[in-house]
């Protein structure tokens, strides 16, 4: 018997070691994207589908999302123990929840995506042209709930908002029922694309190019969550190798996020993957310091910019909406220029 047991604690060790925990040992993890799957977000599906979550003692099951300011809700509730959300939505609820602060531990887009869209043929060019405008675009979306500060340090003072579902927006637009519209740039970009609309037709205003310096989405956890060092660094340390096979190779991501949503184009989302990578991942700063980590006095100026653009009372100290505690050491967070 002693034997034995000997046997089996040698065995759990190797499995230990090996990272084939059983089930029951590993912890639960339940894990809220922003949106759909799609290519931007395949590296958690490669990092899911490769096993690195479970070779981190994790059980991650992963959900769509329906926006930003839902996945922060999601995570705030504690029905979600981690999420991939917009950062600007997590100073916003932080804002107003002193106490009960959603933390941002690993930022991914550097560069937000976020912006407004015209037509050329409406004769729209330069900002100031949107005065008086209708802006079609849904409540949620996180582009229009910034749309105010672009508004005000662009000289826009009036514009017409019409609600709109995320799947009328790029639609409305082409059909003419709206003048311009928010989103992601490798959103509605491409989602213009989709509906026979060249690039070169398109004027983007991407709000990073007229003054609005602020960051992204990020992964962010719920309070509990924050008490779990091991898992939130094993969550952190799994993705990022997601992100690196990525970058590597497109057609891994895109194959697992086909997996998830067989009706994906593969084509689109490809140029999809291709141009978040670009334009808000692999950023300057991003190839001089790794993935994940913000620079202080940046991140400080945007949050008070945010919290200025949502009319908060007061704008939430940085340390209490990101931190770089969880990170693994810089070494480990480079990617490939």
């Amino acid at each position: 018997m002693n034997t034995l047991a000997k046997w089996l604690g040698g065995a759990a060790a190797v499995a230990l070691a090996l990272g084939a925990l059983p089930a029951g040992a590993q912890t639960p993890i339940k894990f809220t994207l922003d949106w759909v799957f799609q290519g931007p977000t395949a590296p958690f599906l490669v990092a899911l589908e490769k096993g690195y979550y479970k070779a981190e003692g994790l059980d991650v099951t992963m959900d769509p999302g329906q926006g930003s300011a839902g996945a922060v809700q999601r995570v705030a509730t504690g029905a979600y123990q981690i999420g991939f959300a917009d950062v600007n939505s997590t100073i916003e609820y932080n804002a107003k929840n002193p106490g009960k602060e959603v933390l941002c531990v690993f930022m991914a887009y550097d560069f937000a995506p976020f912006g407004v869209y015209a037509l050329k043929k409406s004769g729209i060019k330069v900002p100031k042209d949107l005065e008086g405008k209708k802006l079609g675009a849904p409540v949620f979306d996180a582009s229009f709930r910034l749309f105010p500060a672009f508004a005000k340090m662009n000289g826009i003072t009036k514009w017409e908002h019409v609600n709109l579902t995320p799947q009328l927006r790029e639609q409305s637009l082409v059909q003419g029922t709206v003048d311009f519209i928010s989103g992601h740039y490798f959103s509605s970009m491409l989602d213009l694309k989709a509906r026979g609309v060249k690039f070169d037709d398109i004027v983007a205003m991407r709000y990073v190019d007229f003054g609005m310096d602020v960051y992204g989405n990020g992964i962010v956890i719920s309070p509990e969550m924050a008490k779990d060092e091991k898992a939130v660094k094993g969550f952190i340390a799994a993705t990022i190798k997601g992100w690196k096979d990525v970058i590597a190779d497109n057609k891994l991501g895109i194959a697992a996020a086909k997996k998830r949503d067989p009706l994906i184009d593969e084509a689109l989302e490809t140029e999809r993957l291709q141009i978040s990578l670009q334009t808000n991942v692999l950023t300057p700063y991003v190839k001089a310091n790794g993935m994940g980590d913000v620079d202080p006095e940046r991140f400080a100026r945007s949050v008070k910019l945010v919290s200025d653009a949502f009319g908060l009372p007061a704008a939430p100290s940085p340390d209490k909406v990101f931190t770089d505690k969880y990170l693994p050491p810089k070494a480990d967070r480079m990617v490939a220029k």
